[in-house]
């Protein structure tokens, strides 16, 4: 019964996870479970849940400067046009957020926006994009991640989830996973538990290295999964992950702020 408690969890407890988990308990039948939704990020409340997240649990990524997130079209959306970000909120509140060519863009920390229960605003249909947080270490091609910033990665993205859940579901895991650190729970010895994290365009392959050591990671059309609590990986283990069309999207991942940004009016 508490098995399928943990299994009926992590569906609710991905709502603003990664996109989806593999568990598999002791002798079980590997259970693949869902998010129920693709993740939400909206209110300012939550951003702020997100940046003391980041600076928590910086140790992860110590050449990360910043926590930064990035807008992507959901399954079907096509590329983003003339696509804007600001903070809206009571008041007539409005702050501005800069995008840079990737459609990437950083949140300042803003007292006034948390009076006017600010919220993040699209010039685009919700429907058709998702705002996720993103960590990632300078200097690494595109189409490789570290470790240790994806483990940043889903404290983050977890922390800011239980801003935006309401409170008794956020009592309620807190119970079932026995903590309130809901990614500790991927390190626990009995579970050998993945979480799926896109790759921002098809893939065929993801290879998880470190030092000599190699390990071929289980993939979908645009996900791969890795063991994040798992200690024989360090924090300095990357994942090089192979597109389908070699090149392109490797390049466009290496887009940086440093171009001109685009401010919401």
């Amino acid at each position: 019964m508490k098995r399928t408690l943990m299994a009926c969890a992590l569906g609710f407890l991905l709502l603003g996870g990664p996109a989806a988990a593999q568990q598999k308990v002791d002798e079980l039948p590997a259970v693949h479970v869902n998010a129920l939704r693709n993740p939400e990020i909206r209110k300012y409340k939550a951003i702020l849940a997100g940046l003391d997240s980041f600076d928590k649990h910086h140790a992860l990524a110590p050449k990360v400067p910043e926590l930064r997130f990035r807008v992507q079209p959901r399954s079907g959306a096509g590329p983003a046009e003339a696509l804007t970000v600001r903070i809206e909120g009571q008041r007539d509140f409005v702050l501005p957020v800069a995008l840079d060519a990737a459609n990437h863009f950083s949140v300042p920390r803003s007292e006034a926006a948390r009076d006017a229960d600010a919220e993040l605003v699209l010039n685009q249909k919700r429907r058709l994009y998702q705002v996720m947080p993103e960590v990632r270490t300078p200097g690494l091609p595109g189409n490789v991640r570290r470790l240790g910033d994806l483990r940043l990665e889903c404290k983050v993205m977890f922390d800011i989830a239980k801003e935006e859940m309401p409170l008794y579901l956020v009592l309620m895991l807190n119970g079932l996973l026995m903590t309130r650190d809901w990614c500790s729970f991927f390190a626990q010895k009995n579970y050998a538990t993945t979480l799926s994290f896109r790759s921002g365009a098809p893939i065929v392959a993801a290879i998880l290295t470190e030092g000599k050591r190699s390990k071929a990671l289980e993939t979908t059309s645009e996900e791969f999964r890795v063991g994040l609590g798992d200690a024989d990986w360090g924090d300095e283990a990357l994942v090089e992950l192979t597109f389908a069309e070699a090149g392109a999207m490797a390049a466009a991942l290496t887009e940086t702020a440093a171009e001109t940004p685009r401010t919401a009016p």
